[in-house]
């Protein structure tokens, strides 16, 4: 019994694993605590994108409201940069039949496989998942 005691009351470990100073020095400054980054700026979606991207999305300032967010300092929060410009980037893949497959790729960290219709239009059909984009071949024959 006295040894279950004292696993309870061990002590966690203290890690440096993750340093907050890094986090903590890009929105704050050393100007009385005034934040580096601007309401403005807050609102938007991403560093990097203005607007949602989706239909189904709701704006930040609307999705990070409630009792969950009451006392959080937004400031503080992670803002990763919106990956939708990255895959406009990514060049349009032709294929030669009339449906494309995509996974993913990178075998279990891709998606569940979908089958994507390329006999809607001649325009480039996204994959629901990632957002690559397949297209018919307009070469190829059926």
């Amino acid at each position: 019994m006295n040894r279950a005691l004292r696993l309870i009351t061990r002590k966690a470990p203290i890690t440096t694993r993750f340093p907050t100073t890094a986090v903590l020095s890009r929105y704050q400054s050393t100007d009385a605590g005034k934040s580096l980054v601007t309401e403005s700026e807050l609102a938007q979606q991403a560093p990097n994108y203005p607007t949602t991207w989706s239909n189904n999305q709701r704006p930040r300032d609307v999705a990070m409201s409630g009792p969950r967010f009451e006392q959080t300092d937004l400031a503080g929060q992670p803002r990763p940069m919106a990956a939708i410009e990255l895959i406009n980037e990514e060049p349009i893949r032709f294929v030669a039949g009339r449906k494309a497959v995509c996974d993913g790729g990178d075998g279990p960290l891709g998606h569940p496989k979908v089958y994507i219709n390329l006999d809607k239009s001649n325009e480039p059909q996204p994959c629901e998942y990632c957002g690559i984009r397949f297209q018919k071949d307009p070469s190829a024959h059926h």
